[in-house]
């Protein structure tokens, strides 16, 4: 993946961050909104310091890979890494150690945790046509984390107790009973979702960061169509449970797009043949069970 060909001057897409509200700045430049939205989740407890977070994050990330271990493909994982780490170079946050990975199930979705943690999974992949949707999908995923959805969750989650000082604790200590109460917290919250409304920022927000990485804007809308499409279906069961529904996100999306990415769309990239590789050496699209 050769850097200069992914990056495309997109000067508006630049201006569209703050046009899109994020963190409902718009007066905010690019930069301090990502910043903004990367420290949203300690304003709810000044006891979850970066320490902290990276501890939820490993904790969230060990109960992904334990769900569903990484797919054995070196150049998948490889290929992925590169993309998503081309994306988070857009957000002009280098305080976050971003990590990517494809989970081996065929179940369609994709996961984030605190910290710079995203995966996707094998069905997914297997069902994309482009890499415009992978980005759509990635910058989606790097959203939650910029914005701190899954802090600031396990935060209003955790009312008895107290995250903050829960996280505080495992931080500094072994214990197993802290550590479980993290477990099955987090577990908790990827069996239920986010709330509507931080999925829809997301959705938002990832338009504009796989823009502005030179990408097709319209791959993550591509992506719900395909999930509208298959409301119902088997391996998409998880995904439906724990998002709006496909409709809703897509009728948000349009709305707040409208016209402002069309001039965008004939000047990104839309595929590549290292996508058509990778996808081609994880074989045939899983059949539904």
């Amino acid at each position: 993946m050769k850097q200069s060909r992914r990056f495309r001057p997109l000067a508006a897409s630049l201006a569209l961050i703050a046009t899109f509200g994020l963190s409902g700045c718009k007066n905010l430049d690019v930069n301090s909104a990502l910043q903004q939205g990367g420290n949203l989740a300690r304003s709810f407890n000044h006891t979850v310091g970066p320490q902290e977070e990276r501890r939820m994050g490993e904790e969230s990330a060990a109960l992904l890979l334990g769900a569903a271990p990484l797919v054995k493909s070196p150049g998948v994982q490889r290929y992925v890494n590169q993309v998503g780490q081309w994306i988070a170079l857009q957000t002009g946050r280098s305080d976050i150690q971003w990590h990517f990975g494809v989970l081996d199930t065929s179940n369609v979705n994709a996961f984030a945790a605190p910290a710079g943690y995203v995966f996707v999974t094998r069905g997914q992949l297997q069902r994309l046509q482009d890499e415009s949707e992978l980005a759509g999908i990635i910058a989606h995923e790097i959203s939650h984390v910029l914005m701190g959805h899954y802090v600031q969750t396990m935060l209003k989650k955790d009312r008895v107790a107290a995250l903050g000082n829960l996280a505080n604790t495992v931080a500094q200590s072994q214990g197993k009973e802290e550590l479980g109460a993290l477990v099955n917290l987090t577990r908790g919250i990827y069996s239920a979702g986010l709330d509507k409304e931080d999925e829809y920022q997301a959705d938002r927000m990832g338009v504009v960061l796989a823009a502005r990485a030179g990408y097709d804007p319209f791959g993550l809308p591509r992506v719900l169509q395909m999930y509208a499409a298959n409301a119902g279906q088997a391996g998409f069961d998880l995904l439906f449970s724990t998002h709006p529904s496909a409709d809703d996100r897509l009728d948000k999306l349009a709305s707040a797009m409208a016209d402002k990415f069309d001039a965008l769309e004939s000047k990104s990239i839309k595929n590549t043949t290292a996508f058509s590789r990778q996808i081609a050496s994880l074989g045939p699209t899983p059949k539904p069970r």
